[in-house]
């Protein structure tokens, strides 16, 4: 009963923002595509117009056009989900003080990096390594499952894949559209046990779902992977993946102008076992990104009801514990 009133609240438009619209305004937030920076977009989006009174705007974007689009048009004014390693302009933008740090929204921070199925990796151990796949690229399937274009692992992926010799022995990079095809690719992978090597990350119900054996990418070298994520690297260089710092950030003029939104995003955090957990009810369900956000205000009252201030509190009283 509890998910049907979250829900059919949700999909009327927010009641309680809608006739308090005028205690915060207008806020536009990112819509990235990808599933943990949905859930958090849903929520916030839910918490915002219940708790605020806001009409918030969703903004479709990714990594490199959301960083892109706030250089220039300063728009939107929060995105809920940023890994800021894959984008140097941003640390352009904070130093010249157009952008704020507002949280952590990862504790935990992100994990990132190149995997085979755990099936694959027990019948050839050898392919938990570079060295391994090179020698044997027909096991792996002769194909490396990329991220898309406007990701910022688009970038570091290719260098990491020209330093380390791999495409001249035989390996073709893939880049899927979306990341529900990156996911798919590797559900369908374990379903007929076919070979699979590519990239994915953590938090993800995928990762949960289907045990997958990373592949050794060498030690972490800061200033080769400095390099390998910008668009122009002119020395490619192996390095593995750093535990990526995972931000919400927004716009210094929003900041100051909507202290109290600022203040609710900077203590919208999730660890990577509760968003693990999230992601994998969505999987399991085959939920749509709101229903998840829905599971999560339905399932987890007790850390976002911390989150508000006392009169977003109270509006919400009807629905926390």
């Amino acid at each position: 009963m509890k998910k049907l009133i979250f829900a059919s609240t949700i999909a009327a438009g927010a009641a309680f923002g809608t006739s308090a619209a005028a205690d915060c305004g207008e806020v536009s937030i990112s819509e990235m595509d990808w599933a943990s920076s949905a859930v958090v977009t849903y929520v916030s989006k839910f918490l915002m117009e219940q708790g605020y009174g806001c009409t918030v705007t969703l903004v479709p974007t990714s990594t490199t056009p959301a960083v892109a689009s706030l250089a220039e048009t300063g728009e939107p004014d929060i995105v809920t989900e940023l890994w800021a390693a894959y984008t140097p302009a941003y640390f352009d933008l904070k130093d010249q003080g157009k952008v704020v740090e507002l949280a952590n929204v990862l504790v935990d921070g992100g994990v990132e990096g190149w995997w085979i199925p755990q099936y694959l990796a027990d019948e050839h151990p050898e392919l938990t390594t570079i060295e391994g796949i090179m020698a044997n690229p027909e096991l792996v399937g002769g194909r490396f499952h990329d991220c898309p274009d406007g990701w910022g692992c688009n970038f570091t992926n290719n260098s990491n894949l020209i330093a380390s010799g791999l495409l001249d022995a035989g390996i073709e990079r893939f880049q899927h559209g979306s990341g529900e095809t990156l996911a798919t690719a590797i559900a369908a992978a374990y379903a007929d046990k076919e070979p699979w090597f590519g990239y994915y990350w953590a938090p993800t119900s995928v990762l949960g779902s289907y045990p997958m054996a990373q592949v050794d990418m060498g030690d972490y070298n800061e200033e080769a992977h400095n390099c390998n994520v910008t668009d122009d690297c002119a020395t490619p260089a192996m390095s593995s993946y750093p535990t990526a710092i995972v931000l919400t950030v927004a716009t210094t003029t929003f900041a100051d102008e909507e202290p109290e939104i600022a203040e609710l995003m900077s203590n919208v955090q999730f660890t990577n076992a509760q968003m693990n957990e999230i992601l994998a009810w969505q999987d399991g369900q085959g939920a749509s990104y709101e229903e998840a956000a829905v599971y999560f205000l339905t399932n987890y009252n007790d850390i976002w009801g911390s989150w508000l201030n006392d009169e977003a509190r109270g509006k919400l009283s009807a629905l926390l514990p």
